[in-house]
Parts: structure tokens; C-alpha cells; sequence
């Protein structure tokens, strides 16, 4: 596959375009060509690489050094009526990052990564466009700082998890990323940089706070910080009707963090939650990995999953073997890279909390391995029903002889989310569906591998889909907005607000009137 990637080094420059992929920047302007869309359109990936675009077709990727160079961009799409996606770090599970309109560029922040502005005694700094958690969390470690629980547990930017809704796992802290920004500075449909400052009443910040980009490209925002702290993680295994049963509720609370991992063949399942501790509890410094895997390790399991497409038994076998593997803690100690191999675990926030990769590893998706999901989340006070309702279509399938299992290295994920207002987060609340999510939300994740051998298609593969149909029409429940289908999208709109959707569509359209900035889910949900 192939496209332009432009790096804009002053606009008024020759155009020199480069033809290749992997997608990487090349020196080049604003081109004319570009925005009457004369080169061909092609598909735009982010972390899963070829074949699975998060865009079908743009038409140039442009690779701006800071934030006077975005605007420009933007300026300039705005002149031409060229829509315009800002592209962070790049999670995106399925092709609704962009519509389908070949014209469409992409500005990709990945350069315009500046930290400045700290000052922990006033708990903010300024981070742009293309910081990722990694590079601030060693900046702000760097200076006695954290960002708290404002997390997602990847090295993902965090203005795109800020636009997008992203969230770590928690009811009782704020754990949506966007409850740490402060000021989001958006570059609007007339190219000019407009400054929203947070203001729970002020229906400009509701609709900033989670744009999903519709607003613009976010070039900057003020974030909050905390001093720096330590905690520790702990994990115990539990029988699957101790959850079913049981009071989740009182299970996941107490916590600064905690979350599920459900094995559904074993009926078991994973109980994570982690705790600030003072810093002179330990001098293990804990350093946690869900994605590292070597070569040799993926070979092992792309063969077994792979079999798993035709065969019930490999999907057992693997379930088995992700479940054993996930039981020991998935830590290194940071300072000798050696394994930790008893709970707890015990280090600074971000790296107990998040991590990273372990030196010499690489991911999942770097070997090979690609999966699919589905994240729908539901009121926390429902959370019993739904669990028991995906436990009923497993027994179903198992009472025609089918056995469906977890395909994934660490199982079905169920995180939680404190309630947070906003037109268009997962954990809004005082919505019109009636439900209560006023004690926050339960996110269940359900990745799954997709087959490279064959059709592609998994195992019993109609199950997923009946699966995401059943849910988002028994139960009240809100979409994940960048690891759903458009599928999914489109039976789970009847789920929103219509009246935060009016109020979010009337901020849109004094920000951008000419709708540049439009995507398939905005599409979708009707606010264009």
C-alpha cells in the first residue's frame, strides 16, 4: 500500500512527495494536487498496521513539527474545503477515524510533542498535540510529578485518548483522561486556535471534553499533575459465580483502580486492583508489561490460535494457557529487567500502573498477532445482569455443542468508570435512557483474535456479532468510540441523548461549519 506523507517545512516550499509504506515523513507543502484529490486515495493504518486501516482513503499524511505549522494545515485544507482528521499515536481498531472521502488528509501529531509549563505547586503543565503518556509520564517522574489515574494503558497521545474518551478503570477516582485536562486548545474550521478552559456549565467544554475531533484538531492542553506516589498491585483468582453473584460494586470501589479479566471456558476470573502505599513501603520498583511478547512466544501462539479458527480444542488449549500465564505477575523489576514473580508488586504510579514494553520485546501486533473487539459499556448498577446475560450466550452456544472461549492473552477485560459529565463520554450521566449511571459505568472489552489463515473470519464468527446485537438491545449501554464496528455504532445511537447530541451538534457547527473535520461515528450519530 501507498501515500504521500508531507512534512510541512514552510508552505511556500517545492512539494516533494515520496510513494512508499510503511507510512513515514518525508519533506514537502501544502500541494494544490493534493486537496483536488488528483493522487489516488489509499488506506491509512495505525498501530495494527496493513489491513486494517482506521481510514479507507486519504489522499496525503502530513507530518507538522509544531503547533504554528498545524494551523497552517489547517488553514489551508480550510481555503480548499479539504477535510482534515488529526492522527495521534494511533489506536484505532476499525476504519472509523475519517469518512470514506478521498480527499481527506491527515494531520499526524506525532512531532509536535512539547512539555512546558510545569508547575507542580499550581498542579498543571502544558503538554501538545503528540505527547504520549510515555514521554510525560518520564517527564513528569523526571520532576517528583504524575498525572494520577488519568490513564489508558498504552502509549497512546493524550490528546487523542482526551478527543476520543479514553479511560483506565476506577469508580472511585477519576479515571476518564479528559477529567485531567484543564484547557483544551482546538484548532477550529476557520484555522484560528481557540482555548476551551474547563467549566462543568459552559456547553463549549461538555463538547470539547470529548470530541471525538469533530471540533478540530487538539493542539494543545493545560493537564493536571499531582506529586509522584507509589503503589502497589495485587491479583487473586476468583470462581466465576463470586462475581456473577457477588457485589461488584464493593469489589471494584475501595480501590484506585481495579478491573476484571474473565476466562469464560474456566469459568474463572482475575481480580486486579491496585493502591497508593508511602513511598518507603518497598524498594522493588515494579515495571508492568501487557504487551511484550518475544518472536518466539508469538510464533508459538499465532500457530495455536490460528488452529483455533477450525478447531474448539486449540481455543481451550489457549484459554488454558493465557489463564496460566496471566497468574504470575505480568511485572519486571524496572532496575535489573528480571521477572517479579509473587503478588504484590510494589513502584511508582505509572510504572505499576501502565508500564510499557520490557527491553528486547516487541507486541503483539509487531509479530503478527491482530484481534478484533468490542467495548460497550453499561450503568455499574447493571453490571451482575449483563455478566450473567454474556454467560448465558456462552452456556447457549455450548448447549449446540460449541464451545466458545477468551482468544485473548489476558482474557475478557471488565473495567469501570466513575460517572463524569460530558455530552458524549462512556460515563456520562443524567442521560434520557432513564438508567442510573450516576455510580459510574462498567466497560465490558472483549478482544478477540482474528485468524490469519483462511477467510479470516473467527471461529464460530457469528457469535460476536449476535452477541454485540443482544446486548445493546437488552440493556441500557454506550460505545466505546474507537474499538467498535460501525455496525455496532449504528445499533447502539439509539443508546444517546438526544438532547446532549442537539447541544454537541450546535457546538460543532460554531466550530466548524463547513463540517471538515467530520467522521464516520460523527456520520453516524447524526451531528453533522
Amino acid at each position: 500500500m501507498m501515500v504521500m506523507v508531507l512534512s510541512v517545512y514552510g508552505l511556500d516550499s517545492h512539494l516533494q512527495p515520496e510513494i512508499q509504506a510503511p507510512l513515514r515523513a518525508e519533506p514537502f507543502a501544502w500541494s494544490t494536487s493534493t486537496a483536488n484529490s488528483e493522487q489516488k486515495a489509499v488506506p491509512y493504518y495505525t498501530f495494527d498496521g496493513e489491513g486494517f486501516p482506521a481510514c479507507n482513503a486519504v489522499s496525503a499524511v502530513y507530518d507538522p513539527r509544531n503547533v504554528d505549522e498545524m494551523v497552517q494545515i489547517v488553514q489551508q485544507a480550510v481555503k480548499s474545503n479539504t477535510p482534515v482528521r488529526a492522527s495521534g499515536k494511533g489506536h484505532m481498531w476499525y476504519d472509523t477515524m475519517c469518512t470514506d472521502d478521498p480527499n481527506t488528509i491527515i494531520i499526524r501529531t506525532e512531532n509536535v510533542n512539547g512539555i512546558y509549563d510545569f508547575d507542580l505547586e499550581a498542579g498543571s503543565v502544558m503538554i501538545e498535540a503528540g505527547v504520549t503518556f510515555f514521554q510525560l509520564a518520564e517527564y513528569l517522574h523526571a520532576r517528583g510529578a504524575s498525572v494520577g489515574y488519568a490513564l489508558v494503558n498504552w502509549n497512546i497521545t493524550l490528546a487523542g485518548s482526551v478527543a476520543m474518551g479514553a479511560h483506565r478503570s476506577s469508580l472511585r477516582e477519576d479515571s476518564m483522561v479528559a477529567a485531567g485536562a484543564l484547557e483544551i486548545h482546538i484548532i477550529d474550521g476557520s484555522g484560528s486556535l481557540r482555548k476551551v478552559v474547563r467549566d462543568e456549565t459552559d456547553d463549549e467544554w461538555l463538547a470539547a471534553s470529548t470530541s471525538l475531533g469533530l471540533l478540530g484538531p487538539i493542539a494543545r492542553m493545560k493537564f493536571r499533575i499531582f506529586p509522584d506516589f507509589k503503589v502497589y498491585a495485587k491479583q487473586e483468582t476468583l470462581d466465576e459465580d463470586e462475581v456473577l453473584d457477588g457485589d461488584i460494586y464493593a469489589l471494584i470501589s475501595p480501590y484506585a483502580t481495579a478491573n476484571f479479566w474473565w476466562w469464560p471456558y474456566l469459568r474463572k476470573f482475575h481480580y486486579r486492583y491496585y493502591d497508593p502505599v508511602p513511598t518507603n513501603t518497598s524498594n522493588q520498583e515494579g515495571f508492568q508489561s501487557t504487551f511484550s511478547l518475544t518472536r518466539t512466544e508469538a510464533n508459538t501462539a499465532l500457530s495455536l490460535l490460528n488452529s483455533g479458527k477450525y478447531f474448539a480444542s486449540s481455543n481451550r488449549a489457549i484459554e488454558r494457557l493465557f489463564f496460566t500465564l496471566w497468574n504470575p505477575p505480568n511485572f519486571h523489576d524496572k532496575i535489573t529487567d528480571k521477572a517479579i514473580m509473587a503478588w504484590p508488586v510494589y513502584g511508582w504510579d505509572y510504572d505499576v500502573l501502565i508500564g510499557g514494553l520490557y527491553p528486547g520485546y516487541g507486541t503483539e501486533w509487531d509479530f503478527g498477532l491482530r484481534g478484533y473487539t468490542l467495548e460497550l459499556a453499561f450503568p455499574v448498577t447493571q453490571a451482575n445482569a449483563v455478566l450473567k446475560r454474556v454467560r448465558q450466550a456462552f452456556d447457549d452456544e455450548a448447549t449446540k455443542g460449541i464451545v466458545m472461549t477468551s482468544t485473548y492473552r489476558s482474557g475478557i477485560n471488565i473495567k469501570f468508570g466513575k460517572a463524569y459529565f460530558d455530552f458524549l463520554g462512556q460515563v456520562t450521566y443524567n442521560t434520557s435512557d432513564g438508567a442510573d449511571w450516576s455510580k459510574g459505568a462498567m466497560m465490558f472489552d472483549f478482544p478477540s483474535f482474528k485468524p490469519s489463515v483462511g477467510d479470516g473470519l473467527r471461529f464460530n464468527e457469528p457469535f460476536y456479532h449476535a452477541l454485540a446485537k443482544t446486548l445493546i438491545d437488552e440493556f441500557p449501554c454506550r460505545p466505546h468510540w474507537t474499538k467498535n464496528t460501525r455496525d455496532v455504532f449504528r445499533q447502539a445511537v439509539k443508546h444517546l441523548d438526544p438532547g446532549y447530541l442537539k447541544r454537541f451538534k450546535a457546538v460543532r457547527e460554531k466550530f466548524d461549519p463547513k463540517g471538515l473535520f467530520m467522521s464516520v461515528v460523527g456520520e453516524i450519530i447524526g451531528v453533522l
